[in-house]
């Protein structure tokens, strides 16, 4: 749920694809918004509802679902440096050590997640060594960015949920991303006219950012007053902050995807591409959410 992803179209837009002509099914499918809008819609739907349910009933299956998510994101993280690239992230240090610093945590906030993160680059580090020297550093480069970027992020959603209103804080963690996403969507859609960051993103615009700063400080301004009983000048900073993470994450993202030449890291999610393409945006805000609501709203 990249922000502003409603200014991007299709990669091959992007790419200059080939000049055959669509079928006429694809053409109905590949709208304005470069997806296949129907299934994206369902999909994002139903993980919603996941979502929901988790966090009103037994809200601690979030970090359940947080958990998974970040396990299938690291395979196909995995996967794709090593198809296109030949780099050999060190897949199961990095996904036994990415479940320890989720679970950890839960109970032990920041140290838990922080040990399970050194320990998971040690374990790296011994388990590339069998493999020899050529490409030693690229590999442990690599399985280190993987664990920071995909499980010790994710961390910081694991620990916004054992607060007493820890549901409160997670549906504004995700309302702040989404707002911001579905602003950026549609401003970039309808009205999307001046590029962001031409040589990262050329599809993303300014228009785009603009309505992602609308959705995020509304969605933040409320929910942080409302969900949280935080002040509205609170909640304003929030959604900026969300926003800013939010789109650095999505031309993180874009800009690893175009240094590896592929369109999406996966195709688990119809209409969306892969587990990791939705995550973008919401990594490096999650760390920013705890941040600022353990700041503002401390437990």
């Amino acid at each position: 749920m990249g922000a502003g992803a409603a200014a991007e179209t299709s990669a091959a837009a992007e790419t200059g694809a080939s000049d055959t002509p669509a079928p006429p099914e694809a053409v109905k499918k590949a709208s304005k918004a470069g997806r296949n809008l129907p299934a994206a819609i369902g999909v994002a739907l139903l993980l919603g509802a996941a979502i929901i349910v988790s966090l009103l009933t037994v809200r601690y299956l979030f970090i359940g679902i947080i958990a998974v998510a970040i396990a299938v994101g690291t395979f196909e993280f995995a996967g794709v440096l090593r198809r296109v690239a030949g780099i050999r992230v060190a897949v199961i240090p990095v996904i036994v050590g990415g479940q320890a610093m989720i679970w950890l945590a839960w109970p032990f906030g920041r140290e838990g997640a922080l040990t399970a993160f050194v320990l998971t680059v040690l374990a790296c580090l011994l388990w590339r060594l069998p493999g020899g020297a050529k490409g030693y550093l690229r590999d442990i480069s690599a399985s280190t960015f993987a664990a920071a970027y995909l499980p010790l992020f994710a961390a910081f959603a694991a620990m916004l949920v054992p607060p007493a209103d820890g549901v409160g804080r997670v549906l504004t963690f995700l309302i702040g991303v989404v707002a911001s996403d579905t602003g950026g969507y549609i401003a970039g859609v309808l009205g999307g006219r001046h590029p962001m960051a031409p040589a990262i993103s050329p599809k993303k615009t300014w228009e785009g950012f603009a309505g992602s700063v609308i959705g995020g400080v509304v969605a933040g301004a409320l929910t942080l007053s409302l969900l949280l009983d935080g002040h509205v000048w609170q909640g304003v900073i929030f959604g900026v902050a969300i926003v800013l993470t939010a789109t650095l994450g999505d031309l993180v993202e874009s800009l690893i995807k175009r240094d590896l030449g592929v369109k999406d890291m996966g195709t688990l999610l119809p209409g969306h591409g892969g587990i990791m393409d939705r995550l973008d945006s919401l990594l490096p805000s999650a760390v920013v959410s705890w941040l600022l609501l353990s700041a503002f709203v401390p437990v």
